[in-house]
């Protein structure tokens, strides 16, 4: 099959060449060129396809029987498409095509349906490109964190990040515009010289009909084709499709009962970016053959970990308002997803950060805690400086507080802002500072070096293995464990809990290229040293959970001796008790998470009007010691 399309090609091209461009003459020389053209044509498409497969794809050209039952029909229109360009090539070098500038009477230039055809073109091509880039940065971005992340400040975003955007969508669509307005605004035809006479057979009245029909394709496509992509469709369900799911399950914080024990414990809450347990090997439950993150599975038995699965190694599952760091951070924080904005309020602006909801920040302040955070990237990176200063007063200490103190210079800039290495032995200090102060502290960092595209590989990172973002992650997992170690070393260890956790699922699309979609993605969580007796849970609390980062928000209050009448807040539910999650109560294993999933991508008139607008400040008059 394949051989007789290849054939069919090659004579194809052959006889146009012999037969429109004429290039010899005589039985014998056409005999000839038509052979070179079957051959020459097949020869440069397989060298193509071959660099292609190869070096792109990662994939094998040949054997050609490898491919799908439809590669040769794809075959033949590429080689016809190379045979085709080739003859132009040989039009031109032949002057037998060729452009000439004709002068037409004055009449109407139609620039106005120009300029509207170079608009639609750069909008379409924008879509394209922008789609093009997006999927593959933010392997599947949910509508609602595109809609929050376009509104939100971008001021830290990692340069890498940035200039793949500006040497993507940016250069790829200014390049296509200045394309098109040239060729829209040329006055020159083009020519077919057959023998003696000339053929006018691209002239100006068709470029101008050409040049409308292709703007309307490229602009149509590029809007259909981000559409689908981005699934934003579904924006409609965020706007206008109302659920009382929110409302039905939600626990106020300001009117819940809660003890706190006479000896408060210090929280230490450590997000782990892109930190996934699908990194872990298989017997683990993980997806790898090696265990990329073994120092921190090695720390599981000493502490508290809640599975989906029954292998011990699981974690929350991934939900609508959750699925990129600050809305992590806003599911942990506060037990809400985090959902897009309304006409009253904007997020990362002074005042409006979910100023009508309560946070771990907010009780744990209220109790007289130190709070800190920390991470290497610029705080006001979606508003997270307007966030944890709202929620919590918490002392601030990013990329930028780094210069001000004189811990980095003021012109160093690594990956969001300083790496990894860096910023653990940063916390080290704070910590330690917290801990002189005297009162209980809540100290909150978050990892970036495991963030998309492919990680940072800074000056210490081993790299035995061929995948970059492999060394990355494993060399994350070996410094968080290294770090919890020093923890553990420090003297007010006994009276601290530590949290690890991982953000939200990795972004990184082409390191998860080959898994199966069946496998179900978590990120890793484990509760060090909590309060009394919660280490001897029952282990039909531990496995088999189904949950979501907002049920930490509940976990970890408990996870330091709190009690919470009724153990939710927020419509988190503490995972150490008994009682059933928002997933676990609305069906068994996937069927709950889909629901949930589902309702919290419905538009919420209580949500808008309770956490997202203003309510009176959280204090202390439901809250006692025991």
């Amino acid at each position: 099959m394949f051989v007789l399309i290849a054939f069919f090609v090659g004579l194809t091209i052959g006889l146009i060449d012999i037969l429109l461009l004429k290039r010899k003459t005589g039985l014998k020389n056409s005999i000839l060129l038509l052979l070179a053209d079957m051959i020459g044509i097949n020869v440069i498409s397989m060298f193509i396809l071959d660099s292609y497969f190869r070096f792109i794809a990662q994939i094998t050209f040949f054997p050609i029987n490898s491919h799908s039952a439809g590669f040769p029909i794809l075959y033949a229109a590429f080689a016809l498409l190379i045979g085709l360009s080739w003859l132009v090539v040989v039009a031109f070098f032949d002057k037998k095509l060729y452009f000439e500038k004709v002068e037409h009477s004055k009449r109407k230039s139609g620039v106005g349906l120009k300029v509207v055809s170079i608009l639609l073109i750069t909008l379409g091509a924008a879509a394209f490109t922008g789609t093009v880039w997006g999927m593959e940065c933010f392997n599947g971005v949910d509508p609602d964190q595109l809609i929050i992340n376009l509104t939100s400040p971008t001021e830290g975003t990692s340069e890498e990040v940035m200039a793949a955007f500006w040497s993507g969508p940016f250069l790829r669509t200014v390049t296509v515009a200045a394309v098109f307005t040239f060729f829209v605004f040329s006055k020159r035809e083009l020519f077919f010289k057959r023998s003696e006479k000339a053929i006018c057979v691209f002239s100006v009245r068709l470029r101008k009909i050409v040049s409308s029909i292709l703007a309307l394709v490229i602009f149509v496509g590029g809007i259909v084709y981000g559409v689908k992509e981005f699934q934003l469709l579904t924006l409609y369900d965020m706007y206008f499709t109302e659920s009382t799911f929110i409302e039905d399950n939600f626990a106020d914080p300001r009117e819940v009962k809660m003890q706190f024990p006479e000896k408060k414990r210090n929280l230490i809450h450590i997000y782990l970016e892109s930190m996934e347990n699908s990194y872990a090997s298989k017997d683990l439950g993980g997806y790898m053959d090696e265990n990329l993150i073994a120092p921190l599975t090695e720390l599981i038995d000493e502490g508290v970990s809640f599975s989906q699965s029954d292998k011990g190694l699981g974690g929350p599952l991934a939900t609508k308002g959750c699925v990129w760091s600050v809305a992590a951070m806003v599911n942990m924080m506060a037990g809400v997803p985090m959902k897009v904005p309304s006409a009253k309020n904007t997020y990362g602006t002074s005042g409006s950060f979910l100023p009508g909801a309560v946070t771990i920040g907010d009780v744990l302040e209220a109790q007289g805690y130190e709070q800190s955070l920390m991470f290497g990237a610029s705080a006001e990176f979606g508003g997270l400086n307007c966030f944890y200063e709202e929620h919590g007063n918490f002392n601030i200490l990013d990329y930028e507080a780094a210069k001000e103190k004189g811990w980095i210079p003021q012109d160093y800039k690594e990956w969001w802002g300083y790496e990894d290495d860096k910023l653990f032995e940063f916390a080290k200090a704070e910590i330690t500072r917290l801990d002189e102060t005297g009162k209980p502290f809540y100290f909150v960092m978050e990892t970036a070096d495991t963030h998309f595209p492919d990680g940072y590989v800074g000056p210490n990172t081993p790299t035995p293995r061929d995948s970059q973002y492999a060394n990355v992650i494993a060399y994350s997992a070996a410094e968080v464990a290294e770090f919890v170690r020093w923890i553990q070393d420090q003297p007010f260890y006994e009276n601290t809990t530590i949290v690890l956790i991982g953000d939200h699922l990795s972004m990184d699309k082409n390191f998860f290229a080959d898994f199966d979609e069946s496998y179900v993605r978590t990120t890793f969580n484990l509760i060090l040293n909590p309060a009394d007796g919660l280490n001897d849970i029952p282990q039909e609390r531990r496995f088999n959970r189904w949950w979501f980062n907002g049920d930490m928000f509940p976990t970890m209050l408990a996870s330091i001796g709190v009690k919470i009448e009724g153990e939710r807040l927020g419509v988190g539910t503490n995972l150490f008790s008994e009682r059933a999650t928002i997933i676990e109560e609305n069906g068994v294993g996937t069927e709950g998470w889909k629901y949930v999933d589902k309702e919290f991508s419905y538009r919420s008139d209580y949500y808008i009007e309770n956490i997202l607008s203003g309510k009176e400040p959280f204090d202390n008059k439901n809250i006692t010691t025991y």
